[in-house]
């Protein structure tokens, strides 16, 4: 069997793992708002709607490319289905100062949180980013996926439409 054919087997196995995982609330762990105060994820609530959690980072070229894809139809988005997007920076010290000026220049309108520590990141189990994570209204993970291509968000859309009628999510 060529290498190719292991390789593609791996990353079939990990996407279906990703992708069979159940449904589970979202740990704990003490993140930081721009403002500088420290919120705790445990709060994280949309009001019984869904909620995207993208982590993200400055230096994370395909990430700003999935945040500024969302944020083109994140109105419309909203509006149709009342889902949040929370995004959490994973950048620690050394790069965290960049943050605030990147979310400011983007004109992302989404709740933005610092993971300096990436404890919330650990807790997650979030390996590479881009790492996007969808709960339902009663903060259960209901899908998640990492990587992106252009054109994810077209999908993303679909689960949080399903999402936001209660119907399961494959």
């Amino acid at each position: 069997m060529s290498k190719k054919l292991i390789f593609a087997a791996i990353a079939i196995i990990a996407f279906v793992t990703v992708q069979a995982q159940t449904t589970s609330s979202i740990p704990a762990a003490d993140v930081k708002a721009l403002d500088g105060k420290t919120v705790n994820t445990s709060k994280f609530s949309n009001d019984g709607k869904p909620i995207i959690i993208s982590f993200w980072a400055t230096w994370c070229k395909p990430c700003k490319k999935e945040l500024d894809a969302i944020a083109e139809v994140y109105p419309d988005w909203q509006k149709e289905t009342g889902v949040k997007l929370i995004a959490i920076s994973t950048d620690d010290s050394r790069s965290s100062a960049k943050v605030a000026t990147d979310v400011k220049s983007k004109g992302w309108e989404y709740e933005v949180y610092q993971d300096e520590n990436q404890d919330f990141k650990r807790a997650m189990n979030v390996g590479d980013i881009p790492h996007t994570f969808v709960l339902n209204g009663k903060g259960e993970i209901v899908w998640q996926h990492n990587g992106y291509a252009d054109g994810d968000e077209e999908h993303l859309i679909e689960i949080i439409r399903k999402v936001a009628k209660g119907e399961k999510v494959d």
